[in-house]
């Protein structure tokens, strides 16, 4: 598993590719490029990770239940693999932010919603947040504990919960081109019931389902 850094200073970014992505997409998209002044002066360290898709999702000729290990093992590999490069990499253990667009943004969501201990921050725009469609009608232990639709409305843990609301969490989408809101509120709808802080942004026409209005969106959440 590769992992690309820009930067030298500020905020790290973990970024999550979309489903046929890898870790060169965002810069392959101009995502680099156009977060390229708040990277030079040192705002934010932008890293790309790359992705198991296809040995998860879009694995049809493994079984289910080893597309959802390999989800678990992705999720596993995040916390103790990348977070501890990234505080290497930093020269300490500062706070992480996640960022990704459609099948990206259910991994940006999944992990803070996993992770709120050492995961601070969260920007997921245009997401689906229900991965059971790619079981075949199967389910186990590590597609529930990896599917935010099912494991939050029981989370309980007082802890973190409060870890939870220490957290900065977007959850961006839209009525523009090719953009489907209705995972996005529902998602919104049970942070809600929780009690969980978070931002609900809906960008209207200028939430599209592409990279020019994903592109705008962390420009402005970056810029703030």
């Amino acid at each position: 598993m590769s992992v690309i850094v820009y930067g030298h200073y500020g905020t790290p970014l973990v970024a999550f590719p979309t489903s046929g992505g890898d870790e060169w997409e965002y810069e392959n998209q101009g995502m680099v490029s156009a977060l390229a002044d708040f990277i030079d002066g040192g705002k934010i360290k932008f890293i790309s990770v790359g992705s198991v898709a296809a040995q998860s999702f879009y694995n049809k000729g493994a079984h289910p239940f080893h597309r959802s290990y390999v989800l678990a093992q992705f999720d596993a590999y995040l916390r103790y693999e990348v977070v501890p490069f990234i505080w290497t990499h930093c020269r300490g253990q500062v706070a992480i932010a996640t960022l990704g667009a459609s099948l990206g943004a259910y991994h940006a969501a999944n992990s803070v919603f996993k992770h709120p201990d050492v995961i601070k921050g969260c920007f997921a725009l245009s997401g689906q947040y229900d991965v059971k469609s790619f079981m075949d009608g199967m389910y186990d232990e590590n597609l529930y504990f990896n599917n935010p639709v099912d494991y939050l409305p029981n989370l309980s843990d007082p802890g973190t919960l409060g870890e939870l609301n220490s957290c900065e969490i977007h959850i961006a989408t839209g009525t523009g081109p090719w953009e489907h809101s209705g995972p996005s509120y529902y998602l919104s709808s049970l942070l809600r019931g929780k009690g969980i802080r978070h931002h609900l942004d809906d960008w209207g026409p200028q939430g599209g389902h592409d990279w020019p209005y994903w592109k705008n969106e962390m420009r402005e959440y970056v810029g703030r």
